[in-house]
């Protein structure tokens, strides 16, 4: 981190100085690779060594290196720090110390959001700090400590146990189950770790921009890809979607144009084929609902299109979470074989002392309980506190704690 931090404020400060002619292109090339190669060695070399090995049949050993943590993060920031000064879209910063806070702030570095520099280029040196702002801050970290604490743990020991359990095996209840605890817990897990983050910026003066807004009321994938990793979507738009052409060219190249960016999408979030073809997955959807589908959504009742995405969203997150390609047609079988038990005693087992979590879940996924808050702050203040004794309490008495963006 310390050399992306030295090489981008060199590099940008290069750009800055050699404005229209050559030497300031080549910076930013120089720049780039410099990022892409750290991340690439770093996260994925041992699957790049393990494709080598299956085509060649050699069998050269793994690296097994250490992932620096945040580290897809990080480069993407120092990233767009870089690009932004070349299109004189941000001012260059001169002071190294002011650009090492940018990419080092712990708050958003291990888990998101990635922030722009443009975002915060005035907050770095020009932060206004009130009672209220840290008030306001307090609060957004309690509910996304609530959110990843009591809600993605506990939703996620139920997904991790079902997970452990031979795929042959499950009812077809089970499988359901299992799966609709995982997308609950990501969604809390993540976006948790973003209210967290976003509480702390305001807490020192930092507005980072919102990285989920209830992306499970989406009527359609478009829409939820609105709504969900929003930080991650707009870098991929305007790094790498825009730059390509976008959907300003002709059909066949803005279709590859949407594959790419899907299918760096999905690299990004994993060293490995799930993960493309996780990414992947979503860009044929998106290709087919902004080709003629998503007129045809519009015309459809609201719970029709909101059962479509709800389904889509389940099915994909069977392939982001297991890796093994022949255990995810396992795991779908079961999920899609009627013909087995429909429900047995472990769908009863899991489901009965857990019906009011998965309900709070799916509740606390919606808008809901934040207009209700809303309207009434004493209540917000009160539950605010409960919830901050709750997590306090599981964080001392509970061992399961997983980190699900370790990989980044």
């Amino acid at each position: 981190m310390i050399f992306s931090i030295f090489s981008d404020y060199i590099h940008a400060i290069i750009i800055d100085k050699n404005r229209g002619n050559i030497k300031s292109k080549i910076a930013l090339i120089s720049s780039i690779i410099v990022n892409l190669s750290l991340l690439t060695f770093f996260k994925y070399s041992d699957f790049l060594i393990s494709i080598y090995n299956n085509v060649s049949n050699n069998n050269i050993a793994m690296l097994n290196l250490a992932l620096p943590i945040g580290i897809s993060f990080y480069t993407f920031q120092t990233m767009s720090y870089s690009i932004d000064v070349y299109r004189n879209e941000a001012p260059v910063q001169k002071n190294i110390l002011s650009l090492a806070t940018y990419i080092t702030l712990f708050p958003q570095l291990v888990a998101g959001p990635i922030v722009r520099y443009s975002d915060i280029a005035r907050d770095l040196n020009h932060r206004t700090h009130s009672f209220d702002k840290i008030y306001d801050g307090v609060c957004r970290f309690i509910i996304g400590l609530s959110k990843k604490v009591i809600l993605a743990n506990n939703l996620g020991i139920i997904w991790f146990n079902i997970k452990n359990i031979s795929y042959n095996s499950l009812s077809v209840g089970t499988a359901w189950l299992g799966i609709i605890c995982f997308t609950l817990q990501i969604y809390f897990d993540f976006s948790g770790y973003s209210d967290m983050a976003i509480g702390l910026g305001k807490i020192f003066g930092f507005e980072f921009l919102e990285n989920f807004n209830y992306p499970y009321i989406s009527k359609s994938i478009t829409e939820f890809w609105r709504r969900w990793h929003i930080s991650l979507g707009v870098w991929f738009k305007d790094y790498v979607y825009i730059p390509l052409g976008g959907n300003r060219c002709s059909k066949r190249k803005w279709l590859f144009n949407l594959l790419v960016v899907w299918f760096l999408t999905g690299l990004w979030h994993g060293a490995s084929f799930n993960f493309i073809i996780w990414g992947l997955y979503f860009g044929f959807i998106l290709i087919l609902e902004k080709t003629f589908l998503l007129e045809k959504l519009k015309q459809l009742p609201t719970f029709i299109s909101h059962i479509y995405t709800i389904f889509l969203i389940l099915i994909s997150f069977v392939l982001f979470d297991i890796t093994e390609l022949s255990n995810v047609f396992d795991y779908y079988r079961s999920m899609f074989n009627f013909s087995n038990t429909l429900f047995d005693t472990t769908f009863y087992y899991y489901l009965v002392p857990n019906i009011l979590l998965l309900l709070i879940g799916i509740f606390a996924s919606t808008p809901i309980f934040k207009n209700i808050l809303t309207k009434y702050p004493l209540l917000k203040f009160l539950t605010l506190i409960f919830g901050l004794i709750l997590s306090t309490s599981f964080l001392v008495d509970s061992t399961f704690n997983p980190f699900l963006y370790f990989r980044f």
